[in-house]
């Protein structure tokens, strides 16, 4: 029985959050993908992310079984993007998408992008924002799955990455 709970994550818990990421980091690297390659991220990131409280992690009772960070209007390279975006209102982005081993198949990117789309709204923002590399063909498969449109390319450290968009539906409370 699995009792999944997504929050805030804490200083204390980089030294998780970096295993699930290095493993992440491999297993990228073991399908043949040039995303996450180049040093990034590293636990610098994440204790970044965690300061400024955007860094969130997905549990199942006590265990972190995943992460991400969600920041709300703050990825300048967006704005530069090469196509178009569905929306240029105030919108929640999230970076660095990682999942654990063990918990693989399982739904959980989903599932944090779900809770992802809960902050938003709950946050009054109804636009949610992220981009992934050319060759991660299971996060592009996440992204259509869940209703994201594909808007055009960003580059991030010399990259190009495929962007997408999701325009979410504002409650009829």
């Amino acid at each position: 029985m699995t009792d999944y709970h997504f929050r805030k994550a804490t200083i204390s818990e980089i030294p998780q959050i970096w295993d699930i990421l290095q493993l992440a980091i491999v297993r990228r690297k073991e399908e043949g993908s040039e995303q996450w390659q180049d040093g990034y991220p590293n636990p610098e990131v994440v204790q970044k992310d965690i300061e400024k409280e955007a860094g969130f992690v997905l549990t199942d009772g006590e265990t972190i079984v995943g992460y991400c960070a969600i920041l709300i209007n703050d990825e300048p390279e967006y704005a530069k993007i090469e196509g178009k975006w569905l929306t240029n209102e105030d919108f929640v982005v999230f970076h660095r998408v990682a999942v654990s081993e063990k918990y693989l198949g399982k739904g959980c990117a989903q599932k944090m992008i779900g809770c992802i789309e809960d902050f938003a709204i709950q946050n009054n923002i109804y636009s949610v924002k992220a981009d992934t590399n050319f060759d991660n063909s299971a996060m592009m498969k996440v992204f259509e799955k869940l209703g994201y449109s594909f808007c055009g390319h960003v580059y991030f450290r010399g990259g190009q990455r495929k962007a997408y968009e999701k325009v979410l539906q504002k409650s009829a409370i």
